[in-house]
């Protein structure tokens, strides 16, 4: 691997003050015609560049789009330039190397992952990398992933691929809590992490402890919509879920004890549908005495009353187009 991807896998793990910790979303993106669209929400009405806007108010988030395709360099440049020169991106991995069975049902391809694969997904990283904008790697694996021999040679065979940059590894099936030392030894040996998840849980999901596994701490947030985790009409709909300021409590001192033992921490909130991610991103920023000094429109306040308890500078009309 080329000296600058090492260099960012250093730089990441050093971190650059005594804790790092970053607070955003998964997603920036969510149009009009999305249902849960973010627009007139967390976005002014009109034309918004929406990444500029977002960095504007947050220093990270998870990039999603690249578990459906490998990230375009000229895409991933353009990423680099909208942000600030402290923002940082974490990846979430192309599903082909994860997903196999739904790239093949999607695409009615081989899912047999090539050297080829691996070497476009790295050029797509490299504007992050070379920005020094790549923060970590997401590896999310399926509930269905459970932890067995060929399994752990999987994961193994996906680190020793991207060895050389930071990684995180999203496993839910309580398989791989119920054999702990399998599973960190495998994350030990190419210095990943593993991420810890806050969603509805049943009788299969993994159980953890709020601690750090590995070099990073991060934390991925899903709601907690039980009713409609596995039967919903769309996608979007599992993700309609407000965490409230009391479930929101022990995350904040959680994250508080645990930010001496370990130099960078990722939370992301994932409960995308509607701006619930920005609002509770935002409530946590707050409650761990992180403000944000951008105005927020006017209208998140008015769809998540909740925020009002924290001193947000807002804008309405008249501030985007000059009627004062």
């Amino acid at each position: 691997m080329n000296s600058s991807a090492i260099f960012v896998k250093e730089h990441v793990l050093m971190g650059r003050k005594k804790h790092d910790l970053r607070i955003g979303t998964s997603g920036w993106s969510y149009p009009r015609s999305a249902e849960g669209s973010w627009s007139g929400i967390f976005y002014p009405p009109g034309k918004v560049d929406e990444l500029s806007y977002y960095a504007q108010r947050f220093n990270t988030v998870e990039i999603n789009s690249t578990f459906y395709r490998p990230p375009v360099p000229g895409y991933a440049w353009n990423w680099a330039r909208k942000t600030p020169s402290d923002f940082e991106f974490t990846v979430k991995l192309w599903q082909k190397f994860t997903h196999p069975w739904m790239y093949a049902k999607k695409t009615g391809e081989d899912p047999q992952v090539t050297q080829d694969d691996v070497d476009t997904f790295k050029k797509g990283l490299e504007p992050l990398v070379k920005t020094e904008k790549l923060g970590c790697l997401l590896i999310q694996f399926p509930p269905s992933f459970r932890q067995s021999e060929q399994n752990v040679e999987g994961l193994d065979g996906i680190l020793g691929y991207f060895k050389d940059y930071p990684m995180a590894v999203e496993v839910r099936h309580r398989s791989w809590s119920d054999q702990p030392d399998v599973t960190e030894q495998t994350l030990t040996n190419y210095g990943a992490s593993l991420v810890y998840i806050d969603e509805p849980k049943f009788n299969f999901s993994i159980k953890q402890d709020f601690k750090p596994v590995g070099p990073i701490f991060y934390l991925r947030m899903h709601g907690r919509n039980v009713e409609k985790w596995f039967k919903h009409k769309s996608a979007a709909e599992k993700y309609n879920y407000l965490y409230s300021s009391e479930e929101l409590e022990p995350f904040v001192t959680g994250l508080n004890q645990i930010k001496g033992l370990t130099k960078k921490l990722y939370v992301y909130m994932n409960n995308h549908f509607a701006a619930k991610a920005v609002a509770n991103a935002i409530m946590i920023r707050y409650k761990l005495d992180l403000p944000i000094d951008a105005p927020f429109w006017k209208e998140l306040v008015a769809e998540y009353p909740e925020l009002k308890e924290f001193p947000l500078n807002m804008e309405g009309e008249e501030d985007l187009f000059g009627k004062k």
